[in-house]
């Protein structure tokens, strides 16, 4: 039997995301925030962790990206993309007209910005530590609704007030798995590094560029981030195609060992089908 963290409660785009895996002998260990997946998994609560990375619509889920980076050893070894469907849920017997506070994610609630504003004008919007929390809270107290998914107001005995409220159709979100394994090189691999340099000046991140460039490595996703330590100072985070193995990922990043302050290889996986 293997434990995996997910971000709970029960009912969370997350555990979706998990279950549809199909892993045999599964046993599921809720956690209240990202940052207690990733602690559940250092401290052998659960052997992996899932949370959530990318969404299509909001971009990156910053607090996995952190942990990722600044505060944990564990490093990404699968992905998976699932499709998102918001439905705005509350307590049986509860109209929209009684609507007063939204709860959910902050991810969750921006991805249906447009709708809650034609919909539910004026409403205050309460964030909460997941989407599955959210209705929870919205299933116990009279005027709040919660956007989350269908299964967790079927889990938690909520009314679906209305479906597909997101904003943008073709919504994913891409889930990462997390532990201390390392995955197999395969055929359709991806990588995700941290990269940090020693000073910020001019042609820094084209010197990152290059080097992959020469490599005739195609990146997929570059971002920066505060580094933590001062106003003004960054890092980058880069997606790539293929694995730390294959020579020519090697090399490039070989090379930018030897010019930057750290190259921190935060995963090197295969690619989730879409």
């Amino acid at each position: 039997m293997t434990r995996y963290a997910f971000l709970g409660p029960s009912g969370t785009f997350t555990e979706e995301a998990l279950l549809s895996l199909g892993l045999p002998d599964l046993k599921t260990v809720a956690c209240s925030s990202i940052e207690d997946v990733f602690a559940a998994v250092e401290d052998g609560r659960a052997e992996a962790g899932i949370v959530p990375i990318e969404n299509s619509v909001e971009g990156s889920v910053n607090a996995t990206l952190d942990a990722l980076a600044f505060d944990s050893a564990l490093t990404i070894h699968r992905e998976v993309v699932l499709d998102i469907n918001h439905a705005l849920i509350a307590e049986p017997g509860a109209t929209l007209e009684e609507i007063e506070i939204v709860a959910s994610h902050p991810h969750a609630t921006a991805q249906c910005r447009r709708w809650l504003a034609e919909h539910l004008p004026g409403r205050t919007i309460a964030a909460a530590n997941s989407t599955a929390e959210a209705v929870q809270r919205a299933v116990a107290e009279h005027g709040v609704a919660a956007v989350g998914t269908r299964v967790a107001a079927e889990i938690h005995h909520g009314v679906v007030l209305a479906d597909s409220i997101g904003d943008y159709a073709d919504n994913k979100t891409r889930f990462v798995v997390v532990g201390n394994s390392v995955a197999e090189r395969t055929e359709d691999d991806k990588t995700t590094l941290a990269l940090f340099m020693y000073e910020d000046r001019p042609g820094a991140l084209l010197m990152i560029l290059s080097e992959f460039a020469y490599g005739s490595i195609n990146l997929t996703k570059i971002q920066s981030r505060p580094t933590k330590r001062a106003l003004g100072e960054y890092m980058f985070f880069v997606d790539l195609e293929g694995h730390i193995d294959d020579p020519a990922v090697a090399l490039a990043l070989d090379c930018l060992r030897l010019k930057l302050r750290e190259v921190k290889v935060l995963g090197s996986y295969p690619r989730a089908r879409r």
